[in-house]
């Protein structure tokens, strides 16, 4: 899932190509040259340029990069030379000799088959309500293949001529949404039959959707289990929070402003004390946070003291309890799925999202502290920058470190492909 920090411009590439394939499809629907479908422009051609084949190839990748580079300046040369006429024979020799020398990968490496919904976008929103509704289908329409916890060994896998891939590694996670809603509404096929039935009739695309959010659930939950990380980047789920006595809002509201801090609470552990370095989220199974009772005998008399009327929740050391609640129901299950555990053993989990809304990093109930093994999702392992030969009295606390790495480097995500 991570690569090198030198592997940034092979994102820039990523997203070049996404944009410039987009900015086609666009204009030729705004020609009228192609029709939408499923509320989108449909892709008019039977393939596209495969960025998750560029992603898993960095090789590949740089002959592409190679090759485009070439083209850009033989073409440059061609348009000069129209204009320099004097100069056009070596404007044309430096054409032909760029072509000449530029590494020109086969197509079938980087080109992919395509449908016309190749470019559409789950339009749910990754919704706590659309995963669970994603639940129910999965559960009644894919499990028996797919398995429960999806990899891919379901009670009927056996009797199928193609074993149903798992979704515990990364390759099906860089599939582009749109592919995958086309497959599942239409069935796949080889050149021996049907290798995946067709759901059109029998599902709706609202139904679909949320069967591929659940799927990226699914995903972070199979690769937890099976490797202690998550395969692909996953986004945290939208919800809606309630604050103290304040109306609820969309947990949208804190994107690009507010790191966030999710913690899985109940009666035996107790929401944490806000932190200034970002806003904490509490899930709970009622959406209710349960009676506080401040940490020691000791603090409760300094309490008692400075005000006998003072809530449980707030102390003159640590300041005021986190009140922010995940007022959506279901949170707690699909929270419990992203950790890789059961319910009832999700209390006292913690996790970090980035500006971004990307989660990186989890903290599993019992774990104090932050270290190596509970950071994910970056492209170094080294969890302490501090210089060499700085006394540890003197280095940042580890969660201090921690939200330093994730916010200097940040998931760079491209549909059908992604580097981080």
């Amino acid at each position: 899932m991570t690569s090198p920090p030198s592997h940034l411009w092979l994102n820039a590439l990523l997203q070049a190509l996404q944009f410039a394939q987009s900015a086609v499809l666009h204009a030729l629907y705004a020609l009228g040259i192609t029709d939408d479908i499923y509320g989108a422009p449909a892709w008019p051609w039977d393939v596209r340029i495969a960025g998750e084949n560029l992603v898993i190839d960095v090789a590949l990748a740089r002959q592409f990069a190679w090759m485009l580079a070439a083209i850009a300046f033989a073409l440059a040369c061609v348009l000069l030379a129209l204009v320099w006429r004097r100069a056009w024979h070596r404007l044309l020799i430096a054409a032909l000799a760029a072509v000449a020398i530029a590494p020109w990968p086969s197509p079938s490496l980087w080109l992919t088959a395509a449908v016309p919904t190749s470019f559409h976008s789950n339009p749910t929103g990754f919704t706590v309500q659309s995963i669970a509704r994603g639940e129910r289908v999965y559960t009644a329409q894919c499990a028996a293949c797919h398995g429960a916890d999806g990899r891919g060994e379901g009670p009927l896998a056996d009797t199928l001529r193609r074993w149903p891939p798992t979704m515990a590694s990364a390759l099906l996670g860089r599939r582009a949404d749109g592919d995958l809603f086309w497959h599942v509404l239409y069935g796949m096929r080889d050149d021996q039959g049907v290798t995946m039935p067709a759901f059109a009739g029998r599902l709706s695309e609202r139904e679909i959707w949320g069967a591929l959010d659940y799927m990226r659930v699914l995903s972070a939950s199979a690769g937890m289990a099976a490797g202690g990380s998550w395969p692909v980047p996953i986004g945290l789920p939208a919800l809606a929070v309630k604050c103290a006595n304040a109306p609820a809002r969309d947990i949208a509201a804190w994107r690009a402003t507010q790191r966030v801090r999710v913690v899985a609470v109940d009666a035996t552990h107790p929401a944490p004390f806000e932190d200034p370095r970002f806003v904490t989220l509490l899930v709970t199974e009622d959406g209710q946070v349960p009676r506080q009772t401040l940490a020691s005998p000791g603090l409760r008399k300094v309490a008692a003291r400075r005000d006998d009327a003072a809530p449980a929740t707030v102390t003159p050391l640590y300041g005021a309890r986190a009140d922010c609640v995940a007022d959506t129901p279901g949170a707690w299950q699909v929270f419990a799925q992203i950790a890789g555990t059961s319910p009832s053993r999700l209390a006292g989990t913690e996790w970090l999202a980035d500006r971004d809304g990307w989660l990186r990093a989890l903290a599993p109930a019992g774990r104090r502290g932050w270290a190596d093994g509970g950071l994910m999702c970056t492209t170094s392992t080294n969890l302490d920058t501090s210089p060499r030969g700085t006394p540890t009295a003197m280095r940042a606390d580890p969660l201090s470190v921690t939200l330093r790495e994730i916010d200097d480097d940040p998931v760079r995500f491209v549909k059908g492909g992604f580097v981080h």
